[in-house]
């Protein structure tokens, strides 16, 4: 499979979900290993998200990336050199969003990991993180987001868009349990 059939098959990949793997944090750590000798002092910091970021939580099995930069023009400027460091991303997609940018790498037809561009400590930030800590720090929330996501990929298959969508008014209901405190 040539890369850009590869890519093509990763964009159109159908959302699925895999037992949690022990794998996913090393996985994480050599990545953000890889950013930080290919751009340093370009991230704030670099976070585990996201379904594999949860210990026992059943998830896509691509690894969330949380980058942390100065302001939205830094991560526009970091756009081409991710691409040439083994990210794709849509530039169409990425001018219709407002506080972060989206890069994916792949391999196989399957996507490996996403990479977020937040600026660090915006709100979007802190509301990132702020989530995964309340999954990790309950298991009763995590339980229910699993079940719900296993729900959620079965009617949204093909579409992930409407999966990532669907999760929303979860994300943002955990959230309101709490104060979501500054998280650095």
């Amino acid at each position: 499979m040539n890369k850009m059939e590869s890519l093509n098959q990763a964009i159109h990949e159908e959302v699925a979900l895999f037992p949690y793997n022990a794998a996913w944090p090393t996985l994480f750590e050599q990545e953000r290993e890889r950013l930080q000798q290919l751009f340093p002092g370009d991230f704030r910091a670099i976070e585990h998200i996201g379904s594999t970021a949860v210990p026992g939580l059943s998830a896509k099995p691509i690894i969330d990336i949380l980058a942390g930069v100065d302001s939205i023009a830094r991560a526009d400027e970091l756009m081409e050199p991710l691409c040439r460091a083994s990210y794709a991303t849509s530039m169409e997609y990425n001018a219709s969003l407002v506080e972060r940018r989206w890069l994916m790498r792949f391999a196989d037809g399957r996507r490996t990991h996403h990479l977020h561009l937040m600026v660090y400590g915006g709100e979007e930030w802190n509301q990132r993180l702020a989530f995964r800590n309340r999954l990790r720090q309950s298991a009763e929330l995590a339980r229910q987001y699993g079940n719900r996501k296993r729900r959620w990929a079965e009617e949204f298959k093909t579409d992930r868009e409407a999966y990532t969508a669907a999760k929303g008014s979860f994300i943002r209901d955990a959230l309101l349990v709490q104060n979501v405190p500054k998280v650095h």
